[in-house]
């Protein structure tokens, strides 16, 4: 019996199927000017529903050149423009971009799902060279799926999350430790801990870590609260943890990030709470926010700049065969200021 082979799909069937002609086909998957985004987006809709992609081949004769690098952020456009974490962070990226003669291309995403979505497209429309990624989850949909894609891509994650991938890290159990192990040393027996989001993986990494700190310790007492890393949310924690009567009030709060531990501090003086006298506030990340509120907070500080850096050389050091693989970045160290005291017996 014979059977009639399936026929392939052509740039003339994405052509068809879009609306459009090959000329403009070619110039979506070449990355040229000349077509709207919205035609653009609806070409590689096409050959995505067709399965149709540029041959090996063809890639290949293109070159091996990197002209862009993708970055999607699963955050609210309203706080990554308050965070500086992320601010510093792309900085550093670009510093490495702007050396390669390479640009970023930066989208905001509402859930992995839609990420998944986004960087498939990304590849397959030979948009990207490579991309960056970042926030990563308990068994994360994006590992398998740019396995699965073959794109170079750097993973800023712990490598218990990051499967496969390269990736670069900070020790966030160990700073989270040293942070704890500093405040019980000045006197601290009652810690408290705003987090971020709950569903990170960094997050329960830095939950554990407390936890574990505080037994090996045996603090009076330990809180933590899970947050979205929002001044508003650091707010709203910081009140529900200082309005407790001692002995149920923390005499010391870790903040995951500087947002949340500038607004604790805007808390404590609305309550009347002097800082670091009935209460110290010791933040993660450190930058400038943290170096020009009165007094100036003590922070876990490390080399954000640095690291977005770092993760831009891994990825091009993928793409090359020349780089150094999975690494870690250097841990957050202590940086002791003003608002981290003894007590008051």
């Amino acid at each position: 019996m014979t059977t009639t082979p399936t026929p392939r799909v052509t740039i003339k069937d994405v052509a068809a199927r879009a609306g459009v002609s090959k000329g403009a086909v070619s110039l979506a998957f070449n990355h040229k000017p000349g077509l709207s985004e919205a035609t653009r987006d609806r070409i590689f809709r096409a050959a995505q529903e067709l399965g149709w992609a540029p041959s090996p081949t063809a890639r290949t004769l293109a070159g091996s050149r990197v002209d862009v690098v993708g970055l999607a952020i699963c955050r609210p456009a309203r706080l990554l423009g308050l965070e500086p974490f992320y601010m510093e962070f792309v900085s550093g990226v670009e510093s490495v971009l702007i050396e390669q003669s390479c640009s970023l291309l930066l989208r905001l995403v509402r859930s992995l799902e839609e990420e998944v979505g986004l960087q498939e497209s990304w590849w397959r429309g030979r948009q990207i060279g490579g991309s960056i990624l970042v926030d990563f989850r308990a068994d994360d949909p994006r590992v398998a799926a740019v396995e699965r894609l073959g794109m170079p891509a750097v993973a800023v994650g712990h490598p218990s999350l990051t499967g496969s991938l390269t990736s670069v890290w900070t020790e966030d159990a160990t700073a989270v430790t040293e942070a704890v192990r500093y405040l019980a040393a000045l006197g601290h027996r009652r810690i408290a801990r705003v987090g971020g989001a709950a569903a990170l993986g960094h997050t329960s990494m830095r939950t554990a870590a407390f936890d574990e700190a505080a037994r090996a310790l045996e603090l009076a007492g330990a809180w933590q609260v899970a947050t979205d890393y929002s001044g508003e949310a650091g707010a709203r924690a910081t009140r529900s943890l200082l309005t407790a009567a001692p002995p149920d009030r923390p005499t010391a709060i870790v903040y995951d990030n500087d947002i949340m531990a500038v607004a604790g501090l805007a808390v404590a003086a609305e309550m009347g709470l002097s800082v670091p006298d009935d209460v110290s506030l010791l933040a993660w990340d450190d930058s400038q926010l943290c170096r020009i509120t009165h007094p100036p907070l003590s922070a876990m500080s490390h080399d954000v700049h640095g690291f977005g850096a770092e993760a831009a050389r891994t990825l091009f050091g993928l793409i090359t065969g020349e780089g150094p693989g999975s690494h870690p970045v250097p841990t957050p160290v202590l940086t002791p200021r003003g608002s981290t005291a003894p007590p008051r017996v």
